[in-house]
């Protein structure tokens, strides 16, 4: 089973504690030995945040502050590479090529950003897409996509299952309303649209929930199911 791991930076680093980063290193060795070949992204959180706006009051240009987000991504993926045993590379991929390569190798791959104006929501789906995975995972800081954002209305769903043309729809509509967070970007549901890739999208905040989701498909977030693709599930880990 051939599985991408996409770590918000919130998720995995709130507070730079290494005992978080090291419960996600265990993650990945456990699906490793279980047989499963492992790719994680990592975004930037809250630090690429701080780091974006200090530098916006300098008076850098959106292009740079994308560069200085990326940099961040890829601080956040050394941080996972150095919790990982000996079968990573031992520096962040930058490019799917390159990554898709390790994987062949059967070594564990670690990506932050790749190119300014794409998030590592849209690394991860293109990624996933690129090396054929059978199975796309958003760690977030929410438990699953939602109607609106949750944080600001009582009233928003979760969704326990979408197809990918739903997907795009609510996260279509959750952009176009000014503030509202979403679990992943426009870009990144359109990618999964597209590929017609299993998706998971789930709290992260406990590293074993990416663990049993992938292991028996068990989870409390939202199933992105592609067309056709049936109601049981035949390639989890176990």
């Amino acid at each position: 089973m051939k599985v991408v791991v996409s770590v918000g930076g919130s998720v995995l680093a709130p507070e730079l504690d290494p005992d978080r980063v090291a419960a996600y290193a265990d993650v990945v060795d456990e699906l490793v030995a279980d047989g499963c070949q492992v790719a994680a992204v990592v975004g930037g959180g809250g630090v690429a945040r701080d780091y974006i706006g200090t530098a916006r009051d300098l008076g850098a240009n959106e292009i740079e502050l994308d560069q200085i987000g990326i940099d961040v991504t890829r601080l956040n993926a050394r941080l996972l590479i150095s919790a990982l045993g000996e079968n990573v590379v031992t520096a962040p991929a930058k490019d799917y090529e390159s990554a898709g390569e390790v994987m062949r190798n059967g070594d564990v791959v670690v990506m932050g950003g790749v190119a300014p104006a794409q998030t590592t929501d849209a690394v991860s789906a293109a990624l996933a897409e690129y090396v054929g995975a059978d199975l796309l995972v958003y760690a977030t800081s929410v438990p699953g996509v939602f109607s609106a954002d949750p944080e600001e209305d009582d009233t928003a769903e979760r969704y326990e299952e979408l197809t990918a043309n739903d997907l795009v729809d609510v996260i279509a509509g959750l952009e176009m309303n000014a503030g509202a967070s979403a679990p992943v970007d426009l870009l990144a549901a359109k990618v999964i649209q597209r590929s017609g890739m299993r998706t998971i999208v789930l709290d992260g905040n406990d590293p074993e929930r990416v663990l049993t989701a992938v292991r028996y498909g068990d989870h409390d977030g939202t199933d992105v199911i592609p067309e056709g693709a049936g109601d049981e599930l035949t390639y989890w880990a176990e």
